[in-house]
């Protein structure tokens, strides 16, 4: 495997694209070599479908579009970051706030956490925010 894959996919804001930018990503990795029934698959689904989901919905119509960037570096380490346009980072909702959404970025952490990952919130050149997660790669170098 080269010691740098990536892709990047550029998705209208809409609810829509929430399901495109999870197929991408969870293609892209069985491609790469995680098996398909692997639980690293179902977190990053997970994972992609809450961070797609934010930029659609909070943003405000702020940004018309987001992008997807996978990166596998070295078969170490795998980089998905979620871009949008609206400066405003992920709010953190107190544990005593009752609501019916506003959670994913607790189910985002929590699983970022479990796979041994972090996650980080970094600014773009445009003012927008791209909202990174880095895991180990699951699959073992041959």
């Amino acid at each position: 495997m080269a010691d740098l894959q990536e892709a990047s996919i550029t998705l209208p804001s809409d609810p829509a694209s929430v399901t495109t930018a999870r197929s991408h990503v969870c293609d892209l990795l069985v491609t790469w070599g995680l098996p398909p029934d692997s639980p690293a698959v179902d977190s990053v689904r997970l994972i992609v479908s809450e961070l797609a989901t934010n930029a659609v919905l909070h943003t405000s119509g702020m940004s018309p579009t987001f992008t997807v960037d996978v990166r596998l570096e070295r078969s170490e380490e795998l980089h998905i970051g979620v871009t949008d346009s609206h400066p405003r980072r992920p709010q953190r909702l107190p544990a005593a706030v009752r609501q019916d959404n506003g959670r994913g970025m607790v189910i985002v952490r929590h699983l970022t956490r479990e796979s041994g990952g972090r996650l980080e919130v970094t600014p773009t050149e445009d003012g927008g925010k791209t909202v990174w997660i880095m895991i180990p790669w699951a699959v073992p170098v041959l």
